[in-house]
């Protein structure tokens, strides 16, 4: 018994530190901490980054390119002369060239990358906007899981003043002779088990918070608490329907989007794989010069043999496809195939999302109506516990039906505080649908 009683001493004195520590957070500064520090945002990030990279990669294409070349080259050893014998003789040659080439005709096929480019990117930017929502989405569900473990802890605290003050009055009725210590004995041990509940509820708030933390990427859950947000009235609130809802999603949500542009990128994904039908025609251009000696013979100064050696040249050049093995009727067949592929993939995306929604409606409905039972059931059950309050301090009513009263109070409200944030909760989920911010 002293043992329990040490304990809660110092959960009380435990919670007064952390209460005067923490700082409460709202859900609005969750959210968007959360969307400041997710990693799994900053992986989005990190892939947009990647495809405007490959947008600008396939944007230079169009551009010229220049390289340039130098080469030293010796020779050792027997070699054919001009008079067709053979000789010992060393050779040295060096050599310059610069040369430049640019794409002039290829078959539509840069012109289809780089729209096929833009469309991944803003596919990619859908992403980055559905991991956001995804994370505000999880930051809500686990704040307001908090939340319910906060208002159960008052619950409980309560009972813990109620079964305190029975206390109190029983050691008055004893020293007074005017109860048993059977009696006081039951309203103690009474007592005992709401402090036991009080820790275990203490316990899971503690617990909630460090679930959210870790989401927000919080260091650790120290200092961290939440402020309750204002719970809206379940009455006279008209929830719009699964249809409406769904068709104003099909308009905004980024997993959605984010599908209809790759159907959008698979198609420009032909084009590219047909170009290859078509000839090339590219504009080359160039110079260089090269220095050449002998062993044997007179050699020219290497600045004169440069000068006399440089050379220039401009052409076009072209590729006609004849035949390839049929490699490039394979590829656009392969195109295609990819874009019915991408178009099932949308078909199941708002499928999918249809059927969120309807699920996410008929769970608010019942949490609507589970709202209005445990209001009346709350209600009845505060009645009742009143009523036997007063007959168990009349003495007309025994130990055990109050804490059954009792029981059924805390039952009731804890039933009552559960359906209110489930219904804020379900509420929040067709708004998220509906494009509004959670």
């Amino acid at each position: 018994m002293k043992r329990g009683v040490t304990l809660i001493v110092m959960v009380c004195v435990w919670l007064q530190t952390f209460a005067q520590q923490t700082k409460g957070w709202s859900l609005t500064e969750c959210v968007q901490y959360a969307l400041t520090h997710n990693l799994n945002i900053k992986q989005q990030e990190d892939n947009v980054k990647l495809q405007e990279i490959s947008l600008s990669t396939s944007r230079n294409s169009r551009l010229p390119d220049l390289s340039g070349s130098l080469g030293e080259n010796f020779s050792f050893g027997r070699a054919l002369t001009s008079d067709n014998t053979y000789v010992n003789r060393n050779t040295q040659s060096t050599s310059f060239s610069v040369g430049t080439s640019m794409p002039i005709i290829t078959g539509g096929r840069i012109s289809a990358d780089i729209k096929m480019r833009k469309l991944n990117l803003q596919a990619a930017l859908q992403d980055y906007e559905y991991a956001r929502e995804n994370v505000a989405l999880n930051v809500t569900s686990s704040y307001l899981e908090a939340i319910y473990q906060k208002d159960l802890v008052a619950v409980a605290e309560r009972q813990v003043e109620l079964s305190k003050a029975q206390v109190r009055r029983m050691e008055l009725l004893f020293q007074n002779n005017k109860a048993s210590e059977a009696e006081l004995s039951q309203i103690r041990s009474t007592l005992a088990n709401d402090d036991l509940s009080l820790t275990q509820q203490q316990n899971s708030y503690m617990l909630a918070l460090l679930n959210l933390s870790q989401l927000l990427e919080l260091d650790s859950p120290e200092g961290f608490d939440v402020i309750q947000p204002q719970v809206v009235s379940v009455k006279d609130e008209e929830l719009p329907s699964p249809d409406l809802v769904y068709n104003e999603a099909m308009g905004i949500k980024p997993q959605i989007l984010a599908e209809q542009i790759r159907l959008q990128s698979a198609e420009k994904n032909i084009l590219i794989a047909k170009s290859a039908f078509y000839p090339s025609l590219y504009f080359n251009a160039g110079l260089g010069s090269s220095y050449y000696k002998t062993s044997g013979y007179e050699t020219m100064s290497f600045g004169r043999q440069l000068r006399d050696n440089f050379n220039q040249y401009l052409g076009v050049s072209m590729s006609v496809p004849i035949f390839n093995r049929f490699a490039t009727r394979n590829n656009v067949r392969s195109a295609r195939l990819q874009v019915h592929a991408q178009q099932i993939k949308l078909e199941q995306t708002k499928k999918s999302l249809y059927k969120e929604i309807q699920q996410a409606y008929y769970n608010a409905v019942a949490a609507s109506r589970q709202c209005e039972s445990s209001d009346a059931a709350l209600a009845s059950a505060n009645t009742a516990f009143l009523l036997m309050q007063r007959k168990y301090e009349n003495g007309k009513a025994t130990a055990t039906e109050f804490q059954d009263a009792k029981t059924k109070y805390m039952r009731a409200e804890s039933q009552q505080v559960q359906s209110r944030y489930t219904y804020l909760f379900r509420k929040k989920i067709l708004d998220f649908y509906r494009g509004k911010e959670l």
